[in-house]
């Protein structure tokens, strides 16, 4: 359950940082006025409605004034100009030749040596038996 809560608040906050909450509000006032136009026309004519631009509903007008609300003030984080910032550098690989007829050298074990003779003695009896 927390996890679901948790996926929700970071949709939602996304979508309200991201500007897409406007969207998603245009969306629903579109999804409204052409349900409301399609009882009693026809369906071409309530999409002709819904689209036309002299006719917005209050949802509408609310979310074109919350677009240029957010236009006049601009991004929150000032441009740098006509500069751009590299985030990713990608360097071409060196070119190294060498020689084909090079062999691993012979490698000594770390570990102690194995023993390749049986053992001496065998192996000790239980007493209980």
């Amino acid at each position: 359950m927390s996890r679901r809560l948790a996926s929700i608040s970071l949709l939602s906050a996304w979508l309200c940082a991201s500007g897409a909450m406007l969207d998603v509000a245009q969306v629903f006032a579109w999804t409204r006025m052409f349900a409301g136009y399609v009882r009693t026309e026809s369906i071409v004519a309530a999409a002709r409605e819904t689209f036309d631009p002299a006719k917005p509903c209050e949802i509408c007008c609310a979310v074109s004034k919350a677009r240029t609300a957010c236009d006049r003030h601009g991004p929150a984080v000032p441009s740098a100009g006509t500069e751009k910032m590299v985030l990713i550098l990608e360097r071409s690989a060196s070119f190294v030749a060498i020689s084909g007829a090079c062999s691993w050298p012979e490698t000594t074990s770390a570990c102690a040596p194995r023993r390749t003779g049986d053992v001496p003695v065998p192996p000790p009896r239980s007493a209980l038996a």
